[in-house]
């Protein structure tokens, strides 16, 4: 492919050097003769023929190069939204396909069909209400069909996420991914306060413990686990820079914004087993990703996402530590009144072994 590109910029530049040589030759026969004695070569007719060929040689290559880089592009979505958002997107590219070929067939068709005769009279034109309508009317009619089917969906992802989705935190700092879950208990995540932010005591979310819904909460900072069939939202925040959510198998991208928190509602219907059966790739893990360029290590700000069945799902889940579980010094942070409540989840509940309940039913 970077032969033939070579190739095709080298004829490119002899030709244009030709053209130019010829235009100078051109001028001056010009210089110096009436119009009677200017008589048009068989240049005229060669660079017809030749614009022609030239647009049939790049149809043919845009086409080739569109089947051959097919193998590249991404698999079905892996969500309900991207696969109507896959649908649009190859409807308004064919659109402008269509558009293009018509358009760019004409320019380069006319200046054969048209090029100078001397016993051809040009007619004069200069105006056309009714064409000028159906040109502009039929092209705004296209564009708005396509602009408001594709503002539904945005919307529909943009509405408030359903009462039932599995809450997350996903927030972006140079140059990782941190994710926090809302609790088994009450799947709300605890609200957070910038001025809380601790690094080095733990706190990296700036987690606010005097809001109770905060207790349950857990985070994980080395992969994302969802389920399956299940909607689920995420809510997106950054630490320092801009940063982009993208999944790209699921169609979704979201920029993390500092101080201005954004989301992005989905519905993952393909596990992460699913996946690997239909590619036939035992190894395939979806993947978060940064997309906009946050500094230097930008290009390593990955996570991995796990589909989990719902089952499995909720398995995972309960079998995971509370925040306050896992730093029970922050306790120190919750208010006297909530302590009692913050305690069972600093403290989780030790399960007997056979041999302690053996003895304990002995005594």
């Amino acid at each position: 492919m970077t032969l033939l590109v070579g190739f095709f910029a080298l004829v490119f530049i002899v030709l244009t050097i030709v053209v130019i040589a010829r235009t100078q030759e051109l001028l001056k026969g010009v210089q110096g003769k009436d119009e009677a004695d200017n008589e048009v070569d068989g240049s005229n007719s060669l660079n017809g023929i030749g614009l022609f060929v030239f647009w049939v040689i790049s149809v043919i290559g845009v086409v080739w190069s569109f089947l051959d880089a097919r193998k590249y592009f991404l698999p079905e979505a892996s969500s309900i939204h991207g696969r109507e958002t896959d649908f649009w997107f190859w409807v308004s590219m064919s659109v402008i396909m269509i558009a293009f070929f018509v358009v760019n067939t004409l320019l380069f068709y006319f200046p054969l069909k048209y090029r100078y005769n001397k016993n051809r009279t040009a007619t004069f034109y200069p105006h056309n209400n009714k064409l000028e309508v159906i040109w502009t009317v039929i092209p705004a009619l296209v564009m708005a069909g396509l602009v408001f089917t594709g503002l539904r969906v945005w919307n529909t992802v943009m509405d408030d996420a359903p009462e039932d989705s599995e809450v997350i935190e996903i927030m972006g700092r140079q140059f990782a991914w941190a994710v926090r879950y809302a609790g088994v208990d009450d799947n709300k995540l605890g609200n957070y306060d910038y001025r809380l932010i601790d690094d080095a005591a733990g706190n990296n979310f700036g987690i606010d413990f005097s809001d109770p819904n905060s207790f349950d909460d857990f985070t994980n900072g080395t992969e994302m686990h969802i389920p399956k069939g299940k909607p689920v939202e995420l809510k997106i925040r950054a630490r320092d820079v801009l940063h982009s959510v993208f999944i790209p198998h699921m169609r979704v991208k979201m920029d993390a914004v500092p101080g201005m928190p954004t989301k992005f509602w989905f519905v993952a219907d393909k596990s992460t087993e699913d996946m690997r059966k239909e590619l036939g790739n035992p190894d395939f893990n979806y993947e978060i990703a940064c997309t906009e360029v946050c500094g230097r290590s930008h290009f390593g700000m990955k996570l991995t996402l796990v589909v989990d069945e719902q089952e499995d799902y909720e398995a995972w889940k309960k079998e995971q530590k509370s925040f306050l579980s896992m730093n029970p010094d922050f306790i120190e942070k919750v208010p006297e009144n909530l302590k009692a409540k913050a305690m069972k989840y600093t403290e989780p509940e030790e399960e007997m072994t056979v041999a302690e309940a053996s003895e304990e039913g002995v005594e």
